[in-house]
Parts: C-alpha cells; structure tokens; sequence
C-alpha cells in the first residue's frame, strides 16, 4: 500500500458511544484486529489501520455512524481497551487518544519500550514530531485534537490523528505508517482525510524540499527578527500566495453531510454479493462449523460483512457505509442496533478465533468462505434495493434487540420521525 492513499471529508459530529455499544465495539474490534492477525500477521493489521477506507469500514461494521469523525475516536477507543488485555500475545499497543489521552502519548510510549525492549524515548519523539507536522507543516485549517499511536513489540507503529474546523463543521483524519518512512518531511502521509479547502500550506510536499531549504537558508543568514524586518519591506501586496501548481489527484472519499443510508452511498452488487453468500454459505458451512446457539440467517448476513473486513482488499472498501448494514447504527441510522445479532456475531468470531488459535482453523475458514463466496456472486446476484432492505430490518428491530441512543425499539413496525435522528 502506499504511503499516501487518499483523503476523504468527515462530517464533525459531537455525543458519545453509549456504554452497552462501547463494549460491544471493544468486544469485535479485538477479536476481528486477532482474525487480520491470525490471517495475515500482524504487519497487515499495521496496514489496515493505515488505510482511510478500511477505517472507515471497520468503524461501521462496528455499529458506530458511519460517515462521521466521531468513528476515529470510538475505533480507537475501542481497540485500546479490546487490545490492552491481548498486548502479549499479539505484540500490539495503543497509546494516546482525545484531548489530555493524545497528551500522554510519549509517556506511555516510553512505558511500552520499557516493557517490551524498545527505544520508547525514540517512539515519543516520533510521536511529537508526527504530531508537529501535522499541526505545523502541514496548514490546512484543522486543529488536532486526537493522537492514536499503535506500535508493535518489533517497533513498526501506525498513527492516526484527526483535527477539527469549527467553523466548516468538518474533521480531517491523517493516517500515518512507519513501514517504508524515510522522513519526517518529505511526503511522509499514508493518507490525509478532508476535503480540499483552498490553498494548504505543506511544507511535506516533496515539491516543497527547495522552500524547506530557503527557510532554513534564510534563517541562519537573517534570523527571526530579520525575517520579520525583510517581511515589512515587501509589504501586504508581496504577502499574497499566488496560484498553487495543480496537485497530484488522489482517491477521495467523500463522507457526506446526511446522516441517513441513501441507496447512492452502497454499491449495491457488493451488497446483493454479500447477501446471497450468506444464503448459499449458511446452511452448508454454519450448521456444522459454528454451532453458537442462536445463530441464524440474520447472523450470517452480518458475519459475510466481518468477513470482508477481515479478509478484502483496499478497493473494497470504497462505500463504507454499505458495512453499517451489518450491525446498524446508535442513532438509527441505517437502522437501531441489532444487539442480539450483534453478540451472537462477536461469540461466532470469538469462537471461530479461540479454535484457530489451537490450530484447528475450520471456523475461521469458514467465514473466510462468505468473503469468497460474495466476491464469486457479485456479478450474478440480485436482491432487495438498500431501501427495501433497511425497512424489513427496521420492521423487525424489535425482534432482533433493537437499540439506539433513543432506547430499545418498540415492537411491530415503527413509523418515527426520521428528522428527529
């Protein structure tokens, strides 16, 4: 993957998880990062973390809302609670988070490479100058406010960190790996998430080597109070920024303002993919394999969407919405939580993950299998259209443990205000 994946724009959004979500996101958060490492080592999960789609997806399958800022920090969160109790076996620790957490990053950096046998003074450093560059060099309008810093017992680390603008209401996530960073400086980003807001000042551009050097020309020969006196002389007219060179096109996620699933936010031959693996994988695969009591097609459906997330590659997770489907949203949005289906899906995963780890690997193939089977049927299936699909499970949330911000869902078919969301 390379360094720099793409951007996307994040509605800012305000509120907190609620506790019976939170622990469910700890729960599938842990055990989904220990299937990505079980699978394809742990290099891989460093990589995913990196990656502004995946994130995004990973943050959705997880029942948090799925366009909004607020999925860094409650994936974060998440993983530094599910990951604590692991951080032995998997050699993983994630250090940092919002506000006085992002703070702290260098001490428990240091605390971690006095456990594990690394230079924890070094990581605390690359920690502040991450931190430095994205609040200094690079001038886009956003102000940070969140630092997650995951590093590996090896000393490979991925940083995620998000700023804020009030003013426009918008977040920017900025994803950061150590794997094939060769500065600090020049083009050091696997990703920067936001829309474009004008002229940026970044002085990490490698086209901007030359300006960094004048700088530093500059001050050695003048000093600040001369810079200062060289600025005056040239008055306001030299302060214009003339017209930037036209920037490299990258992937763009854009996240948009409404909160609702609209039927243009999924690719719909994924979802119907994912739809009928389920319905033809089920009954052959998770009768035998995986007998969880409970688990039934419902289930299965949102296991196919685990599965993708566990197992697909970077151009899949281009809709990340599509995975709210799998587990819903805490404001209702697609649809109320469906905690039974929810748990029942964490004790498949956990189960499938405990075998695994014993070298029995059937159940963790056989999810491996709904993955498989939906990429196969893309082409062919059909199936319900996003509406259709949210209003039966909207329908029947009573039935499955449906819960939102608002409460449990009432039973039998619910008409609520959706402005109200």
């Amino acid at each position: 993957m390379g360094r720099r994946s793409g951007s996307a724009d994040l509605p800012l959004h305000g509120g907190r998880v609620p506790a019976w979500l939170g622990q469910r996101m700890t729960r599938l958060g842990a055990v989904i990062a220990q299937a990505i490492v079980l699978e394809y080592g742990r290099d891989e999960l460093l990589r995913r973390l990196a990656h502004p789609f995946w994130f995004q997806s990973f943050g959705a399958v997880m029942g948090m809302d799925w366009h909004s800022s607020g999925i860094t920090t409650s994936v974060l969160g998440a993983l530094k609670r599910g990951l604590a109790p692991l951080s032995s076996e998997l050699g993983l620790h994630v250090c940092g988070g919002r506000g006085r957490h992002s703070r702290a990053t260098p001490t428990e950096l240091v605390a971690v490479g006095e456990r594990v046998g690394l230079d924890g003074d070094a990581l605390a450093r690359s920690s502040r100058l991450v931190a430095k560059v994205d609040s200094a060099a690079v001038q886009d309008g956003f102000d940070l406010y969140l630092h997650g810093f995951i590093v590996a017992d090896d000393g490979r680390w991925v940083v995620v960190q998000q700023g804020m603008n009030d003013g426009r209401k918008q977040a920017r996530r900025y994803h950061w790996i150590s794997e094939g960073l060769e500065s600090f400086v020049d083009a050091p980003h696997a990703a920067v998430e936001g829309a474009n807001q004008g002229q940026i000042v970044n002085l990490t551009d490698r086209r901007a080597a030359a300006s960094r050097e004048r700088q530093l020309d500059l001050l050695r020969d003048a000093g600040p109070a001369g810079i200062v006196r060289k600025l005056a002389r040239l008055g306001p007219a030299h302060g214009k920024a003339s017209a930037p060179a036209a920037q490299a096109m990258l992937p763009h996620l854009v996240m948009p303002d409404h909160h609702e699933v609209r039927a243009e936010d999924v690719v719909e031959r994924r979802l119907h993919g994912a739809l009928a693996a389920a319905a033809d994988r089920g009954p052959e695969d998770f009768a035998e394999l995986l007998l969880v009591p409970g688990v039934g097609a419902r289930t299965v459906r949102s296991l196919a969407m685990v599965a993708e997330v566990v197992h697909g590659t970077p151009c899949r997770f281009s809709d990340p919405a599509r995975f709210s489907l799998a587990h819903g949203g805490k404001d209702r949005h697609p649809y109320p939580v469906p905690t039974r289906v929810y748990d029942r899906t964490i004790a498949v995963m956990k189960e499938a993950v405990a075998a695994a780890k014993l070298g029995q690997d059937e159940k963790l193939a056989a999810i491996g299998r709904l993955d498989q089977q939906a990429r196969r049927l893309e082409a062919t299936a059909t199936g319900p259209s996003v509406e259709a699909l949210i209003a039966e499970e909207r329908s029947q949330s009573h039935a499955f443990g449906g819960r939102s911000v608002f409460g449990w869902e009432p039973p039998g078919p619910v008409h609520a205000d959706e402005s109200a969301a």
